[in-house]
């Protein structure tokens, strides 16, 4: 299937993107980007289609060269109590109002726009692949939150966090059961929730 993407006539346009929605642990973390379009990047992509040697490259040339840029982000005891959906929508609204510009529009990857950005904002299917500025939404969210699965693999190496990303893969889902449920799980999804 392919999508159309129409771009908006406005010049500071914000995009955001999310990684983390899918793991078991962690923060979901977003990002919102204007870039310059005087100093245009090239190789911007989904995150997932990029090399993490290209991601580390781009995340420095995206925050040397973009109008704006930020994080915004979720906790697990968010995820826990509002559900992923809603944590996701909130870190995506934090992401936004982070911005020191204020943009004239936000395209937001997938088929929802937080309500707190209704009105000036429009979800982009397979945006980080059709959209610049998502795609270097994409690759900030994903090269902060991999950095947060490292330094929690340096804290906890028994779960491998380095290697799975706290995904519900196999090898995870047996440490869990070895070793236990940390603080950072969430508890709120069934994998873990069965655990308990």
């Amino acid at each position: 299937m392919t999508y159309e993407f129409v771009r908006p006539p406005f010049t500071l346009i914000a995009g955001v993107d999310e990684v983390g929605r899918g793991p078991l642990i962690g923060a979901v973390v977003t990002a919102a980007v204007i870039l310059d379009p005087a100093k245009p990047i090239s190789g911007l992509n989904d995150s997932k289609k990029l090399s993490e040697k290209k991601r580390l490259l781009l995340v420095e040339e995206i925050k040397a060269k973009a109008l704006s840029w930020s994080l915004g982000r979720a906790e697990v005891e968010e995820i826990d109590s509002l559900n992923i959906l809603h944590a996701t929508m909130l870190a995506m609204e934090r992401a936004v109002a982070g911005l020191h510009i204020r943009p004239e529009w936000v395209l937001i990857d997938g088929n929802r726009v937080p309500e707190g950005l209704k009105g000036r904002a429009g979800a982009v299917v397979k945006g980080d692949s059709l959209v610049p500025e998502i795609s270097a939404a994409s690759i900030l969210a994903k090269v902060a939150r991999d950095a947060e699965m490292t330094a929690l693999h340096q804290q906890y190496p028994q779960y491998n966090f380095a290697g799975h990303k706290g995904y519900p893969t196999a090898e995870h889902l047996a440490a869990i059961k070895q070793f236990g449920i940390l603080a950072q799980h969430r508890r709120s999804f069934r994998p873990v929730r069965e655990l308990l």
